[in-house]
């Protein structure tokens, strides 16, 4: 079932949403060659008892960390360790808060020094998919105007939609229905309607979409080796268009 929120819950996601970015934005002012993904996850679990806030990651599922930090091939769910990053790395970085109830969740793909103008084009196209999907959520479109806005621009400038993974409905639950495929159909799927929250995360490949798990049950990595790039937001549904609650 889709649960429309309220305005006053809309308010809640939103400070959520924000923190999720403000620490999202501090975080990816650490990234620098020779730092390790355990830093950051440091880094954010600092931030998170500073303002009190709880994470909506660690002990998830038996999720072990605050943070999902996925270097180059890894497409999600990086769990953080003593990898240090290289010059020429890409990172992508997931983080979620819980605060009075209510979930915040974003991710973002950040270059490691300075980084080929191949892997650019990645962040920048997926990114750019991430907008044109926000873009189609408003009230009397459909799920698949969403999904197929990623698919088209990726897929025209010569990449691939990772299909195992989806955005998904977010409120007082991190993940809610409904599912939000980064494919599909233009004019099929469920309505959009005011209330609804959509976390829209885009993951991009560079080769092939396969995809395995590593041996932590967690990691995914792309099949073929290619890197990976990861961007997601927060969406609230309005009469008066989309509404970005991870946007300061």
């Amino acid at each position: 079932m889709i649960i429309c929120k309220s305005a006053a819950e809309i308010e809640k996601l939103r400070r959520s949403g924000h923190l999720v970015r403000k620490i999202l934005d501090e975080t990816r002012q650490q990234v620098k060659p020779g730092v390790t993904t355990l830093d950051l996850e440091k880094f954010v679990e600092r931030r998170l008892a500073q303002v009190g806030a709880k994470s909506a990651f660690k002990g998830y599922r038996g999720y072990p960390c605050c943070l999902c930090a996925s270097v180059n091939e890894q497409i999600v769910h990086g769990i953080p360790s003593n990898r240090r990053l290289n010059e020429g790395d890409i990172i992508s970085l997931d983080l979620g808060v819980i605060i009075d109830g209510y979930y915040g969740d974003a991710a973002l793909t950040v270059p490691v020094g300075e980084i080929s103008e191949s892997l650019q084009k990645l962040l920048r196209v997926t990114e750019e998919s991430l907008q044109l999907a926000i873009n189609e959520a408003r009230v009397g479109n459909r799920l698949g105007d969403v999904s197929s806005a990623v698919e088209a621009h990726v897929v025209s400038n010569g990449f691939s939609v990772v299909r195992e993974f989806v955005g998904h409905g977010i409120g007082r639950q991190l993940h809610e229905e409904p599912q939000i495929p980064n494919f599909g159909n233009p004019g099929y799927g469920p309505p959009l309607k005011e209330g609804m929250v959509l976390a829209i995360e885009p993951m991009v490949n560079v080769g092939g979409p396969g995809l395995r798990i590593l041996e932590d049950q967690w990691t995914a990595v792309t099949l073929d080796g290619a890197y990976s790039a990861h961007f997601e937001h927060m969406i609230a549904v309005t009469d008066n268009g989309p509404d970005v609650l991870t946007r300061l």
